[in-house]
């Protein structure tokens, strides 16, 4: 009788050592993440750049290599990228790219939002259109078109 409760008793322990270091680690780690710069963190949370260093994609969404293109001269750089995410809010998505274009000095020209939404931004030497899509199956689809801005001809 006495090595049984012996026995559970090591149970015990062990359990409350184990309980005691799982608690240790994640307080560990969240402190080590505070300690970061929150800009940092904002950056990192926000988005990434693909093929042009003035348009940033939330990093939710999936990139479509085989389905995207760029073509890139010494004078400018145009292309269409895609991106796809399964069940992703197409408001905030459109909120997204209204705010981070604007950020990276882009001028909203017009937005058309329906079943298809489509942004178009502008800067002085090119422009981009953005359209946003979802299929039936709640996909979510992001074309991106990039593109130097053609002078009139009078």
């Amino acid at each position: 009788m006495r090595q049984a409760i012996f026995k559970r008793r090591g149970v015990y322990i062990l359990f409350a050592l184990l309980l005691l270091s799982l608690v240790y680690a994640g307080c560990r780690s969240t402190v080590k993440e505070r300690k970061e710069e929150p800009a940092k963190r904002e950056g990192e949370a926000a988005g990434k750049y693909y093929h042009f260093d003035d348009v940033r994609v939330p990093k939710e969404l999936k990139y479509k290599q085989n389905k995207s293109f760029v073509y890139e001269t010494p004078n400018f750089k145009t292309g269409v990228l895609l991106f796809k995410k399964w069940r992703i809010d197409v408001g905030s998505l459109i909120d997204f790219f209204i705010y981070h274009m604007e950020k990276d000095n882009w001028k909203l020209v017009n937005s058309f939002k329906g079943k298809e939404s489509i942004l178009n931004f502008s800067k002085p030497d090119k422009t981009c259109t953005i359209k946003i899509s979802e299929n039936w199956y709640s996909m979510t689809e992001a074309e991106i078109r990039v593109g130097p801005l053609g002078e009139k001809k009078m």
